[in-house]
């Protein structure tokens, strides 16, 4: 049997608002693709709050449980969305392909859907300022040991031949000769020496070289196209230096940023404990504040789940401009 909250739309949500007091605030439902998502779009969303204005975060969920940018955007298409009712997704490739799918142009195009400019929630998270920052909320060391900053530029500048090679492919439709998955496999930088990673990093170019060398002989005569998307990709704000966070999220994620974390967290609380047994007076000391410290330590998958130093990147200050012009704008006519 279908019922009323099945068939909510923006226009339930205005007419609702309508209905409520001179002095109550409207109420914007803004849909999100799973539960990890709520808290990133909470911080995008929590400064616009104020006594004339609130939003609620939550999951797209009908009649059954759904999950992800389809569900999400299915609401689009079902005319759900509009003033009173947004949605916010993750970028992935859509905003780079810049309307050559019909999600993509739901995405750059509509006022109503907002996306993260970066692949995903989870680039942002691994935003290389706020590594250090993970590190010391997971160990409670502040040694500046090993410069995120540095590795994820040499690091993206590796890569970024290759990536203008996969954002082609998916413009193309030639994604299943070259996908996010092939991709993947080949940016994974492997293990490498938190003391000298830069064994790991030349290897990763002699990857990224092969695999550019087989897609030239491949698809020959792409010189002005690559040439011409490369510039055009550079214009939408990915740089060089920042490919990093325009790459398949969850490969990022986990195979590159959690197992870097996971040998420099080891290093930090290796130096902790050391600290520790070398100053304690005796065994007891010893025993209670290795003890108290360990109990201080934090999970670093979950650490990095609930970073939010991404708050001061520039994909988030546009995030942020969007809603903001959203707002100001106003109330639209419905669109088509």
């Amino acid at each position: 049997m279908s019922r009323l909250k099945d068939h909510l739309n923006s226009r339930y949500f205005e007419a609702a608002n309508q209905m409520t007091s001179k002095k109550a605030r409207r109420r914007i439902v803004a849909y999100v693709e799973s539960y990890d998502d709520i808290y990133f779009w909470r911080t995008v969303l929590g400064r616009f709050e104020d006594d004339k204005r609130y939003f609620e975060v939550m999951l797209p969920s009908h009649q059954k449980l759904e999950r992800g940018k389809k569900s999400v955007l299915m609401s689009f298409i079902e005319g759900r969305i509009g003033e009173d009712m947004i949605a916010c997704v993750d970028a992935d490739y859509d905003y780079l392909l810049q309307g050559v799918t019909p999600q993509s142009k739901k995405v750059v195009e509509s006022p109503y859907v907002f996306h993260t400019y970066a692949y995903a929630i989870e680039n942002l998270q691994c935003y290389a300022p706020s590594l250090h920052d993970v590190c010391v909320a997971v160990t409670l060391n502040d040694h500046r040991l090993f410069d995120f900053e540095d590795y994820l530029t040499q690091y993206s500048e590796a890569i970024f031949p290759l990536f203008i090679w996969s954002v082609w492919a998916y413009r193309t439709g030639r994604h299943n000769q070259f996908s996010l998955s092939d991709m993947a496999r080949v940016i994974d930088p492997g293990g490498f020496n938190v003391f000298d990673p830069q064994p790991s990093l030349d290897h990763l170019r002699q990857k990224v070289c092969r695999k550019v060398r087989q897609l030239q002989t491949e698809f020959p005569g792409n010189k002005e196209s690559y040439l011409k998307l490369k510039a055009e990709i550079k214009e939408l704000g990915v740089t060089p230096q920042t490919t990093y966070l325009y790459v398949q999220g969850h490969s990022l994620f986990d195979n590159v940023i959690v197992p870097i974390l996971n040998k420099v967290c080891n290093r930090l609380r290796l130096e902790r404990q050391d600290e520790i047994t070398r100053t304690a007076r005796h065994h007891t000391q010893r025993r209670n504040e290795m003890s108290c410290y360990e109990h201080s330590l934090q999970d670093i998958r979950q650490m990095l789940k609930k970073n939010s130093g991404y708050m001061q990147s520039e994909q988030f200050r546009r995030v942020q401009s969007d809603v903001e012009q959203y707002l100001t704008i106003g109330h639209k006519s419905p669109e088509t």
